[in-house]
């Protein structure tokens, strides 16, 4: 495997963002001096400020935590002089992710994916589409209308885990797409892997279009010279970006990046975001962005220099438990992995005879430890930028070591094969028009050579296997019945047990 080239990874294309004002949380600032006014609260939210809260809403989520649940369009916060505490709160996280310009989001990266989409729509209708997208990305076509075409990612042999897109995959999926107005990647994965993202943005700029990047998993990058480069550094046009997930900020909040792109419009993605965004956003939610993003900027190389260090030894204590590995920079060179996100902690269970749909149940049944995600091969832990990592990594490789030592003998246990996923039917219909159509739910088993209404991704290694639109093929319904056979598991279909499926009812 090639080495991680570090030079080559974080080129540092962007500007360096300034840092003036960096210590400040403007909006979380002008919300706690508000409640600390206690101001008539003659306005919603009912509970008015927690004076008419259940009282065991108010023992569970706190006083301060209810006094700060403030409705938008308030004098001091969000109106006033501009720019307001709220404006320039997502000024300083465009400079700290060396934006163009920030909006902060409400409904998550979701929200991130359905606002791409509906930006992209006026611009034409075919959308090049890394397969492994979220589902919020095709939650986002059928709002928009666009014109899916697919291109698969890399799928490890091995591991049977999805990679990243590689850059002369796309430069072909683009030039049979002529019409094309942007393509959409997914990088980091669920796993860790890195894409080429410089690479890629130049493929997409070469044909004239923009790089979408679905970063949900790498808002951390950004902070650490030890990390991979993030992707608006490298050229990426607009970033989707899961603030939450590891940068700390409140479970629904998120943000989106757009770069200094010559491809996007601005006033399109803002008029967008207000579209798709609630009129009463969650004051705490935006505050917890704020917040986030002080912590990162400010003290995010330090606690990450922490994390990386705690996680060097976290990995090296599970290699020594019988039967497990991780997966770490040694994938770097592979097809699809450019480079390596460490905060993710993929561990192969292989080497024990089991699953990691065996494991990660016991884990949680023996120690109460939950995990982000697990599949045939692989369980996987995820670390925040914030977080003591020595105390939870040791924590982790304690419940790991004691389901390994409980497991059952494996002798007996019967093999099971996770087939690769066969390719995807053709796309009769748009995504929207699909979902929209007259349907009728029918057997699973007859489906076969009907067009589908509904996703269905099998897990592993979670790649649509079905969406909206495509017309249903034999192999790929053997395929997820036999996936959910061997312990796998399901996404998107309205009969979790998979009896029957919804189909588009078509004119004869």
């Amino acid at each position: 495997m090639a080495e991680l080239d570090q030079s080559a990874v974080r080129p540092g294309a962007a500007p360096e963002p300034s840092r003036a004002g960096k210590e400040d949380a403007p909006y979380l600032d002008a919300l706690v001096e508000y409640a600390e006014r206690k101001p008539g609260r003659f306005h919603v939210p009912g509970h008015k400020g927690g004076l008419g809260a259940d009282p065991g809403m108010l023992d569970a989520f706190g006083e301060q935590a209810l006094a700060l649940d403030i409705p938008a369009l308030m004098q001091g916060i969000d109106v006033g002089p501009e720019p307001t505490p709220f404006q320039r709160a997502q000024e300083l996280a465009a400079e700290a992710w060396g934006a163009k310009r920030t909006w902060f989001l409400i409904n998550g990266a979701s929200q991130g994916n359905h606002v791409t989409c509906m930006s992209l729509a006026q611009m034409g209708s075919e959308f090049v589409v890394q397969r492994n997208v979220h589902s919020s990305t095709v939650d986002g076509l059928v709002i928009s209308g666009l014109r899916p075409i697919f291109v698969a990612p890399e799928l490890d042999p091995e591991l049977m885990i999805a990679h990243c897109l590689q850059p002369a995959t796309l430069e072909e999926a683009l030039r049979h797409t002529p019409g094309a107005v942007a393509a959409q990647v997914v990088s980091p994965t669920y796993f860790g892997a890195v894409a080429d993202v410089k690479a890629l943005a130049d493929v997409a700029h070469s044909h004239g279009i923009p790089l979408i990047v679905d970063e949900a998993w790498g808002a951390h990058l950004a902070f650490h010279p030890d990390l991979p480069a993030h992707a608006l550094s490298l050229g990426a046009d607009l970033v989707i970006s899961s603030t939450h997930k590891i940068v700390g900020s409140m479970t629904q909040s998120a943000m989106l990046h757009l770069g200094h792109s010559e491809f996007l419009d601005e006033r399109v993605i803002d008029r967008s975001v207000t579209l798709l965004e609630s009129t009463s956003p969650n004051s705490l939610l935006t505050g917890s962005l704020d917040a986030a993003r002080r912590q990162a900027a400010v003290r995010g190389a330090d606690l990450l220099g922490g994390t990386l260090e705690a996680l060097e030894a976290t990995r090296a204590a599970i290699r020594a438990i019988p039967g497990l590995d991780v997966l770490d920079e040694s994938m770097c060179g592979s097809p699809g992995v450019f480079a390596y996100d460490p905060l993710r902690l993929a561990v192969d269970v292989r080497g024990t005879g089991r699953t990691g749909y065996e494991i990660a149940p016991l884990m949680l049944k023996l120690e109460d430890v939950n995990l982000e995600l697990f599949a045939e091969n692989v369980v996987v832990a995820v670390f925040g930028v914030g977080e003591d990592a020595s105390k939870s990594g040791g924590k982790l490789v304690e419940a790991l070591r004691r389901v390994v030592d409980e497991l059952p003998d494996a002798d007996d246990r019967e093999e099971t094969m996770f087939a690769p996923p066969p390719p995807w039917g053709p796309l009769a219909m748009a995504p929207r028009d699909a979902f929209l159509a007259m349907q009728e739910v029918v057997p699973f088993r007859e489906a076969e050579g009907r067009i589908a209404a509904e996703s269905l991704a099998a897990y592993p290694p979670g790649i649509p296997n079905v969406l909206p639109g495509e017309r249903l093929t034999a192999p790929t319904l053997d395929y997820i019945q036999s996936t959910l056979a061997q312990g796998g598991s399901l996404r998107g279909a309205s009969d979790r047990k998979l009896e029957t499926i919804r189909v588009v009812v078509e004119k004869s």
